[in-house]
């Protein structure tokens, strides 16, 4: 995660003794009771680099829409494939730290302490940058798992379709569906076997009936039927 940073080069003031810190023949020449101005680039451009890291770190904090606990959504996403990870929730410190670190770091509520993904087991989130949403009260931590992220060892804590939940309780009902169906016929079929055997109806002469009935079509089914009533 790159921070650019103003290339601001200002002289500082130091006497003479902290020549000792610079580099031979800096400080060379000048009265060492006197106060010299001494422009040290790359000191110069190090600390101007800080500064401006820091202004930037704290005007980001300042502009995050944070929830009453202090708190804001954070959202890991892959740099390379653009899966989704996972998702946490971030305080001030936790932000600040990713910042710092380039590690994705969260704020646990049940333990009410920062931690940082991988710090247990070395599956770090190496942040290449972080997004903040149009009302800026979420984030997106940009990165590069080192390995799987969710605890179940999978690449994404979100591999859990709604669509095939969806699926899956419609199937249920469906099983459902044809087991009461099943069950209703077999109490009815149960109650018509008691009452052939208190009629002292065999269920093979029921059966004999259902063959022959199957076994003829409608037109004959029914003269059969008229010249036995006649």
């Amino acid at each position: 995660m790159a921070i650019s940073s103003l290339p601001c080069i200002q002289p500082i003031r130091v006497p003479f003794k902290a020549c000792s810190f610079f580099p031979a023949g800096v400080c060379g020449g000048f009265n060492n009771k006197k106060m010299i101005n001494v422009v040290v680039f790359s000191s110069l451009r190090k600390i101007s680099n800080d500064i401006y890291i820091e202004y930037k770190v704290d005007t980001l904090l300042g502009s995050i829409k944070w929830d009453d606990k202090g708190l804001a959504v954070a959202i890991a996403q892959n740099v390379d494939t653009g899966a989704i990870l996972m998702q946490g929730f971030v305080n001030r410190d936790a932000l600040a730290t990713t910042i710092t670190s380039r590690k994705a770091t969260f704020f646990s509520r049940s333990r009410a302490t920062l931690w940082t993904k991988g710090e247990t087991s070395n599956n770090f989130i190496n942040i290449y940058d972080i997004f903040v949403d149009c009302d800026r009260d979420s984030i997106i931590y940009l990165g590069k798992p080192d390995g799987p992220t969710c605890h179940t060892g999978l690449e994404t804590c979100y591999f859990t379709s709604i669509g095939e939940k969806q699926m899956s309780c419609a199937e249920r009902w469906r099983r459902k569906g044809q087991f009461m169906y099943c069950l209703r016929n077999g109490i009815m079929i149960y109650h018509a076997m008691v009452l052939l055997r208190r009629k002292d109806v065999k269920i093979e002469n029921v059966l004999e009936v259902l063959q022959r009935r199957f076994s003829q079509s409608g037109i004959e089914e029914k003269q059969s039927r008229a010249s036995t009533e006649s």
